[in-house]
């Protein structure tokens, strides 16, 4: 029973590693966006107040919001791949477990002479 518990253990740890690591990009989905929408913000209104020549300040500030736009839809691509199955080795001891007890189950009880 002890091996049991510390293979859930192990795996409880895997699966809080995975859980901080889709935590992480969250994260830097949030900042994505944020940095988007200040950035765009900042961008349009340079547009508007300098309607005129070629790439002055807020197009390059148009482009960094783009790019920050396009960091944040490869982080949610990402968050959207399915992850690890949790606790496979536990399924699979627990499996033959099961498929033990049932050939124990149907093993018929041997006679005494």
């Amino acid at each position: 029973m002890d091996s049991r518990l510390e293979l859930f253990r192990l795996e409880a740890q895997a699966a809080g590693r995975d859980a901080a690591q889709r935590g992480v990009l969250v994260a830097i989905i949030a900042v994505g966006a944020g940095l988007t929408w200040i950035l765009l913000l900042t961008g349009l209104i340079g547009l508007i107040a300098n309607v005129q020549d070629a790439i002055p300040w807020y197009g390059l500030t148009l482009l960094a919001a783009l790019a920050h736009l396009l960091v944040a839809v490869a982080a949610i691509l990402r968050l959207r791949q399915p992850g690890p199955s949790s606790f496979p080795l536990t399924r699979n001891e627990l499996a033959k477990d099961r498929e033990w007890l049932q050939r124990l189950k149907n093993t018929p009880p041997k006679s005494k002479p």
